[in-house]
């Protein structure tokens, strides 16, 4: 909804549906105006309008139907909203469930958003380095204003510290240096590829394991932390990172998966077209 299709008018008289209806009848609004949020007090209610089909800047409305009235209708006062980003009316609306929102915005922009509820995104990541690079695009990407679905992310990330306490071996082996990790017993970080004094499970993905075995000549004891092997098969769409994905993004079922190294325009691309078919 953009905010040049919605016009807010404070009124005087009580915002029931047979009083809005006998009121808005004759009033003249903008030629693109479709929505009005009219205001009584603390009270607020959105209006469908129809208008005539004369010319010219402005039209005489003919009819108004009721979207919500006050009971049903939740007012929503952020200047850190765009009102023109639907991820971020989306994250508002699912704070009032089975309401619809009002939202004056940056720039005192208004708009309004209603059930049909909003588009699950899951997002599948390690920890450290945090917070996770994943979030970081997911969030870029949704407050770009170039995902026009009302989808809203939840996080699960997971934290390879955690993980530490299922190794029975001597030594921790990590994926790599840049993640900060350490622990309590001897550990070595696999890219630096290092001469082994005690025996160590590897934490870590296929690729991980691939590696080792290509420097070392055998297996390790391991810990899978893929992401992808992460993602829960349970309907609800999921983007992860995945190194063997090179470039761009690879749908599977309800997950897409993105680079280790994605960029913000591959996540973009990557949510675009794993909600392609949504409704």
């Amino acid at each position: 909804m953009h905010c040049k299709d919605i016009s807010i008018r404070d009124v005087g008289f009580p915002l029931t549906e047979e009083r809005i209806s006998e009121a808005v009848r004759g009033w003249e609004v903008y030629a693109r105006t479709e929505h009005l949020v009219l205001r009584n007090g603390g009270d607020h209610a959105v209006v469908r309008v129809f208008k005539d089909g004369s010319d010219g800047l402005f039209k005489k409305v003919v009819a108004a139907e009721a979207v919500s009235l006050p009971e049903g209708t939740v007012f929503v006062k952020d200047s850190r909203i765009d009102v023109l980003n639907v991820p971020a009316l989306a994250s508002v609306q699912e704070r009032h469930p089975g309401k619809t929102v009002v939202v004056e915005g940056m720039f005192s922009h208004i708009s309004f958003v209603r059930e049909p509820g909003v588009l699950r995104l899951r997002a599948v990541d390690n920890v450290p380095p945090g917070p996770s690079r994943l979030r970081f695009l997911v969030e870029t990407a949704l407050s770009s204003g170039l995902i026009e679905r009302p989808v809203v992310p939840e996080y699960r990330e997971m934290d390879l510290a955690e993980r530490v306490g299922e190794v029975r071996t001597e030594a921790v082996m990590f994926p790599c240096r840049v993640s900060g990790m350490e622990a309590d017993m001897p550990f070595y970080f696999l890219d630096a590829a290092p001469e082994l004094g005690h025996e160590a499970t590897l934490i870590g993905c296929d690729l991980s394991r691939r590696i080792y075995r290509s420097i070392y000549g055998r297996d390790a004891p391991f810990i899978d932390v893929c992401p992808a092997d992460a993602a829960l098969d349970d309907g609800t769409k999921t983007i992860v990172r995945c190194c063997r994905v090179k470039e761009g993004h690879v749908i599977e079922g309800n997950t897409v998966k993105v680079p280790w190294g994605a960029t913000v325009p591959e996540a973009i691309g990557a949510i675009n077209a794993l909600f392609g078919d949504s409704e």
